[in-house]
């Protein structure tokens, strides 16, 4: 198998949900042959560059599945299935990417707030960071503020991610931005936050920097921010 059929057919398989040769697909026929874990295994085995499986089959595949989650094409449960194949390679792909010289693009600490248990949003953003090159730091769900300012200082992030589905806890991220103003770590991470009840205006209010309605949003900012000067 070639190199681009083997990369074409890793990001098939990420779009398919399949982490494994047992697993069904979206499409009929799939399950038995090679998914996600057995062809990114083949491809290092084969010394292809893992910047191009990074690259080629993890992130654009990812943007395919974000496109269709857009479009009401897949729901909640189909893009987590893809992003656990983006989780699975990674694995896989994270020691010969630092081999490779391959630099993180920042540090990113997420949690979910104080008195909330959600994170299915959470982990979906965990996992797309590491495939875009973020050094993920998931502090979990029901995350004290000292916590949160703690990690910020002790992994000099450069972002922070805060996601609140209540809206009895939302008000935990403005406690954390104004502490991280009291604690001169504020201007050093910009602050995204995400969850049902947020909202642009409510970013605006507390003095975050984002709103981010779901991961793809995150990544698409971080690009942005990528390109400004």
């Amino acid at each position: 198998m070639s190199t681009s059929e083997l990369l074409e057919k890793i990001a098939f398989n990420v779009i398919q949900g399949r982490v494994e040769a047992e697993d069904d697909g979206f499409d009929p026929g799939l399950e038995g042959r090679p998914a996600v874990t057995e062809l990114v295994t083949e491809a290092l085995d084969q010394n292809i560059d893992p910047k191009k499986i990074l690259m080629q089959s993890l992130t654009e595949s990812m943007e395919t599945v974000g496109d269709k989650f857009e479009k009401n094409e897949y729901l909640i449960p189909d893009m987590l299935a893809s992003a656990e194949c983006v989780g699975v390679a990674m694995d896989l792909l994270a020691p010969h990417l630092i081999m490779a010289g391959v630099k993180s693009k920042g540090k990113f600490v997420i949690a979910t707030v104080k008195g909330d248990l959600h994170d299915i949003g959470k982990n979906i953003l965990a996992i797309m960071l590491k495939g875009a090159g973020y050094d993920v730091v998931d502090l979990g769900t029901d995350v004290s503020m000292d916590r949160i300012l703690n990690a910020v200082k002790e992994h000099e992030a450069t972002f922070l991610g805060l996601s609140a589905l209540l809206t009895t806890t939302m008000r935990e991220m403005e406690d954390v931005i104004q502490q991280l103003k009291a604690k001169g770590l504020r201007d050093n991470v910009k602050v995204f936050i995400g969850g049902a009840p947020t909202s642009n205006d409510f970013a605006v209010q507390i003095g975050a920097d984002a709103y981010c309605k779901d991961a793809f949003q995150a990544l698409d900012i971080l690009k942005e921010i990528k390109r400004s000067p």
